[in-house]
């Protein structure tokens, strides 16, 4: 195998040399700019081909020599122990080849993105805008792609809004599940406020449906006094407190209860990487009743910890998802974002720790519009303009990559279906 070296003034010249001289399938394995024009290292395709066969056969060679051998303690033949040159030739190669391919998808993603900042401005604008709202490269490539072409930054936003909030799967006032009744249990990671979360929903259960029809459940043994608060807010609403071991004492406590209306289950709080998560959904699932999950995500949180989250919790098969702490988020992006990808149904959105007050049936078109409301001053983590333009070549670099978003998420339906006037 020889490497040859083609000059030209041009590379377009040089490129014919190539292609005359070595065929179709030829592989550039280098290239530079020398006085006069350009100088470029090509070799057959065929010839590469040929010796990665070969290397095989020195592969076989090599394990029969091997297995001749007549003495574990002899030492093997010095050429056997060496590398063949053909294959350190050949891994160099396709290194050499996996970089220029790299280096050429990163300019051709630079020249796409700065065509479609002179072409579409308005679409550059609003990607920014939804970046730096806390909506993921994933969601925000797919809305903007089913966008309608020629929208100005005005229309293009209202759009955008209309289509996350017909996205954004929310339980609606028919569907609450304080009318509906059940047995709830209330999942999610440590300092998510499942706790106050069920209090507010025992508040609302008791004004509608009576304190007697109303019974709260405690599975977090681990904490020192972690039941009492529950106790405590039995006690000021007039509802019973019980608190279980483990799942045959979960499904007893379910079967007594079995007349009441709602049933509410306060699960203990651990980190979603901990075994106890395994072994709570264990214990409801091997009670022998029907519970519904309803898993708390904290509005607070990053989008990669929000998705760990749902994953640990398989938030996909629950009931439903409660967003806490709205008040204290900076933006409702993040969480919006993970709910609308996950195909979760929002039922409530809870913004401080008055009980019941502070917690509100899912209204789609206003948490859209309260993601995308203005911060009071400039974020630090906002991005520049010229630091925009260096992340959305790499975005357009990965414009074909696979997209965690469902297909139907934004299909054709959703796009005609919106209503823009």
């Amino acid at each position: 195998m020889k490497a040859q070296r083609f000059f030209a003034e041009t590379s377009r010249e040089a490129l014919r040399q190539i292609k005359d001289g070595l065929g179709p399938d030829a592989v550039i394995l280098a290239n530079r700019r020398v006085e006069g024009g350009v100088e470029i290292v090509a070799m057959a395709g065929g010839e590469i081909a040929q010796f990665s066969g070969n290397s095989g056969t020195v592969s076989k060679e090599r394990r029969g020599a091997s297995d001749a051998r007549p003495s574990a303690d002899q030492a093997p033949p010095a050429q056997l122990v060496q590398q063949s040159a053909p294959d350190l030739l050949t891994q160099n190669i396709v290194a050499e080849i996996k970089m220029l391919r790299g280096l050429m998808e990163e300019q051709l993603a630079g020249l796409a993105w700065g065509e479609m900042q002179r072409r579409e401005p308005a679409k550059a604008k609003l990607l920014r805008l939804m970046l730096n709202t806390g909506f993921s490269a994933l969601l925000s490539r797919q809305v903007l792609q089913k966008m309608p072409a020629g929208c100005d930054f005005e229309k293009g936003l209202k759009w955008i809004k209309a289509a996350l909030a017909h996205n954004l799967r929310s339980a609606g006032e028919n569907d609450s599940i304080v009318d509906r009744g059940g047995v709830y249990a209330l999942v999610g990671p440590t300092g998510v406020g499942k706790t106050t979360t069920t209090a507010k929903l025992a508040a609302r259960c008791v004004v509608k449906h009576g304190a007697d029809k109303l019974v709260l459940l405690t599975t977090d043994s681990y904490r020192i006094g972690g039941h009492e608060q529950l106790r405590i807010y039995g006690r000021l609403l007039g509802v019973a407190v019980h608190a279980v071991k483990d799942a045959e004492d979960l499904r007893l406590t379910l079967a007594e209860l079995r007349h009441k209306h709602m049933v509410l289950i306060d699960t203990v709080g651990v980190g979603q990487r901990d075994q106890v998560v395994l072994e709570q959904e264990t214990m409801l699932n091997s009670c022998g009743a029907e519970i519904k999950r309803m898993l708390l995500l904290n509005a607070t949180c990053n989008g990669s910890t929000l998705d760990d989250v749902v994953r640990a919790f398989h938030g996909e098969s629950a009931h439903g998802c409660i967003i806490t702490k709205t008040d204290e988020a900076a933006s409702l992006g993040v969480v919006l974002d993970a709910v609308v990808r996950h195909r979760l149904v929002l039922h409530y959105a809870a913004n401080g720790q008055k009980v019941p007050e502070d917690l509100h049936a899912a209204n789609a078109p206003h948490l859209i519009h309260s993601a995308f409301k203005p911060q009071a001053e400039e974020s630090p983590f906002a991005l520049s303009d010229n630091e925009f333009s260096l992340v959305a070549s790499g975005l357009a670099a990965i414009g074909g990559a696979g997209s965690f978003v469902p297909q139907h998420a934004f299909g054709a339906g959703v796009a005609s279906g919106v209503s823009l006037g």
